[in-house]
């Protein structure tokens, strides 16, 4: 165990984070804040960890971390209207100023309601998903997962499980994903599984980058084998694909998943939890093993 050095534990946070958090942070330790808010190099952060008592990273820093949150499920319902209904190509018309009025056959989308939605996952955020698929647009929800969750939650979620990812991927009209990054989960989205989708299908992902071989990807939707994509991650992030930008039928986020105030909050003071009961001699509550 690292012994703190005298008076307050000394402790690097890597990134800005909620005002709340950074004073709280500030009356609980000798806390070093990053004002400009620049992502650390890989020297500052080996510094870091070798003059501090704690480090306090975030997503950026690819530092392996455990946040409890469910916002990634709104981000994904979200990433699915808007590739199904068009939202993206129709703000950008409306922002060029090209939009001349109502047409009847402007910007056709494709209808939620009562499609069949794939999940690659049901862990805690794929639950999240599917019961807001299911019970808010009544959509069939199948889904593979090698750890499903017991049979009484599968049901309350109105899911059918499928014995394979290959299954998913023939059946479903949005295929979603939310499997954890693992080498079993690299390229698990590869162009042999894309050609398993409807052509009518969109393929959305807020999990991790690299569950997709984005090569793969653009090749299909160049190619109309899948109908359209939306993606909150990417495969070289914050690197995206510029041939990804230059397609109108897929919707490109930031990295958004968690990004809401109550749950960067929350983030925060997880992690002051998890700091606090280190340096009082306790296991904190989320290790990193």
């Amino acid at each position: 165990m690292i012994t703190p050095r005298a008076g307050r534990p000394s402790l690097v946070v890597t990134r800005r984070l909620p005002a709340a958090v950074e004073q709280q942070l500030a009356r609980e330790f000798d806390a070093r804040l990053n004002p400009d808010d620049h992502v650390l190099s890989a020297a500052e952060l080996q510094a870091a960890l070798t003059s501090a008592d704690a480090l306090l990273p975030t997503v950026t820093d690819r530092l392996t971390a455990q946040v409890l949150q469910d916002d990634t499920a709104d981000d994904a319902v979200m990433l699915m209207l808007m590739v199904a209904r068009r939202a993206g190509e129709g703000e950008r018309h409306v922002r060029a100023g090209a939009w001349t009025g109502w047409r009847p056959t402007h910007l056709l989308g494709t209808k939620v309601t009562g499609k069949t939605l794939g999940l690659i996952g049901l862990g805690r955020i794929g639950r999240a998903v599917a019961r807001r698929a299911h019970h808010g647009f009544g959509m069939r929800v199948i889904f593979h997962d090698p750890y499903p969750p017991p049979a009484e939650v599968v049901a309350e979620l109105g899911a059918e499980a499928k014995r394979t990812v290959d299954e998913v991927l023939r059946d479903a009209d949005f295929v979603s994903l939310h499997s954890p990054a693992t080498p079993e989960t690299h390229h698990l989205i590869d162009a042999a599984r894309l050609a398993l989708m409807k052509p009518s299908a969109f393929l959305i992902n807020t999990a991790r980058g690299d569950i997709i071989d984005e090569a793969a990807l653009v090749a299909a939707l160049k190619a109309g084998r899948i109908a359209g994509a939306a993606l909150d991650v990417f495969e070289r992030e914050p690197q995206v694909s510029s041939e990804l930008l230059a397609m109108e039928n897929v919707v490109l986020l930031p990295h958004l998943g968690s990004a809401t105030q109550e749950t960067r909050v929350a983030m925060g003071l997880r992690a002051l939890e998890n700091l606090k009961a280190f340096f009082a001699g306790t296991a904190p509550r989320d290790r990193v093993v």
